[in-house]
């Protein structure tokens, strides 16, 4: 992880959401982020990762406060709200990284459940906090929603159509994001990862590790650290600018 900029001092007091923050991308995020000074609060469904996580910022010297959440359930979600409100009033940034894959399999073999679980937990996953958090984030002097997304939003892949489905369905709903937040001075992008050596492959062979392991092997992988880096860049940009979309791969999968 790079050294802090000197810009990053104007994140100094303000809050970060980041979901799916125990472990991967969203743990790299929350890391970053609390190294410019921002305040993190971590949401996930695993409660002894968060609470390493938030124990490794506050060691650090970041402040983190973490909660446990499904995002694909609107009441866990609203009761997160809730205790968003009480510590921290108006929400600066809001990172949407919960999500995932499950299967890898022809649509003629595909087990519909996979199909909703990927369509819950990435479409209605950010649906339900970005909504849930929406009135703090206008009331921020400049909100800003970040959606990691994937590459699968823009391109479909062999065996991938229930995951291509649900990311098309998040990138669209990016879009419309953008265009409805702006009159509210809230800001929207999407971070597109490619191959990124997390738990991501572990997850979606549902803890097949020799599978999930075969994903990576003998491949110019990138790690959570550097979607992170992008994030926080996105973070620090002024109140003007709005980052529509970032897609970062490996060199080798380009």
């Amino acid at each position: 992880m790079t050294e802090p900029q000197a810009q990053s001092e104007k994140a100094q007091g303000r809050w970060a959401v980041i979901t799916g923050a125990s472990g991967g991308i969203g743990e790299a995020t929350a890391k970053a982020l609390a190294a410019d000074g921002w305040r993190v609060l971590l949401a996930a469904r695993r409660q002894e990762q968060l609470r390493r996580v938030a124990g490794e910022i506050g060691a650090a010297g970041g402040v983190a406060e973490f909660a446990v959440v499904d995002v694909s359930d609107p009441a866990s979600v609203s009761d997160f709200a809730e205790r968003v409100r009480q510590v921290a009033g108006a929400v600066d940034l809001l990172v949407n990284n919960a999500g995932g894959a499950r299967g890898l399999e022809p649509i003629v073999e595909t087990d519909p459940a996979d199909w909703r679980w990927m369509y819950e937990a990435n479409v209605l996953g950010t649906l339900n906090t970005t909504r849930a958090l929406y009135e703090q984030l206008k009331a921020a002097p400049a909100g800003q929603v970040i959606n990691v997304v994937s590459m699968a939003g823009r391109a479909a892949y062999r065996n991938g159509a229930g995951y291509n489905a649900a990311k098309f369905g998040q990138t669209a709903m990016t879009d419309v994001m953008r265009m409805e937040f702006a009159a509210d001075g809230v800001r929207v992008c999407q971070v597109d990862p490619g191959r990124v050596a997390t738990e991501f492959s572990l997850n979606r062979f549902k803890g097949d590790q020799q599978r999930a392991e075969e994903v990576y092997a003998d491949k110019l992988n990138l790690v959570a650290e550097d979607i992170a880096e992008a994030i926080r860049w996105i973070a620090d940009r002024p109140r003007h600018m709005d980052v529509e979309s970032i897609m970062i791969k490996p060199l080798d999968q380009v």
